[in-house]
C-alpha cells in the first residue's frame, strides 16, 4: 500500500489543523468498500470534489462482520484500504476498528462529512452526527449509482 496515504487519526487531525490554517478543506467519508464498485468510485470522485482533499475511513474486518455479517468481508481490511489508496481521488486513508466511526470524527474534526444517498441527515447514526455538528462540519449527502452495490454484484454472483 502506498504507506504515505495510510494515516493514523492524530496524523489526520494535524493534518486537518494545517488544511485549517490554510484556508483548505478536508473532506471525511467512511464506509466498508468491502468490493469495490463503479458506484464507490463515482462516490469517491463526487465526494473529493466537495474538498481539498479526501480521506476515506475503512471498516476494520470485525466491524464489517458486525455490520454486515460472519461472511463478510470479503476482501481484508488492509486490501480494502490499499485499493482506495490507490484511487487518485482519495488522499488519506486510515482503518477504524469500532461499528460506528464516531471517536474518529471526534479526533480528526473535518470540515466536511460526505455519506451516500442511501442516508439522509436524519438517519446518520446519532453519535456520529452529533459528532459532526460539534465540530462544525458541514454534511453532505451524496447521489447513487441506481443499481450499483456490493449487496446486488454479491447477490448476482451467488445466484
Amino acid at each position: 500500500m502506498s504507506i504515505e496515504k495510510l494515516k493514523t487519526a492524530e496524523e489526520l487531525a494535524s493534518i486537518r489543523d494545517d488544511f485549517e490554517a490554510r484556508g483548505k478543506k478536508l473532506v471525511f467519508t467512511n464506509g466498508c468498500f468491502d468490493l469495490l464498485h463503479v458506484g464507490h468510485v463515482r462516490y469517491l470522485e463526487q465526494a473529493r470534489e466537495l474538498g481539498d482533499a479526501l480521506l476515506v475511513a475503512v471498516n476494520g474486518d470485525a466491524s464489517v462482520s458486525a455490520l454486515k455479517g460472519p461472511e463478510r468481508p470479503i476482501n481484508g481490511e488492509r486490501d480494502r484500504a490499499e485499493v482506495l489508496a490507490g484511487l487518485g481521488c482519495v488522499d488519506y486513508v486510515t482503518i477504524f476498528h469500532s461499528t460506528r466511526v464516531t471517536d474518529l470524527l471526534g479526533v480528526v474534526r473535518p470540515q466536511v462529512y460526505a455519506k451516500g444517498g442511501d442516508y439522509t441527515v436524519d438517519s446518520l447514526d446519532p453519535g456520529e452526527r452529533g459528532a459532526l455538528e460539534a465540530a462544525g462540519t458541514r454534511i453532505c449527502i451524496l447521489g447513487l449509482a441506481p443499481g450499483k452495490s456490493t449487496s446486488a454484484i454479491i447477490a448476482k454472483w451467488k445466484s
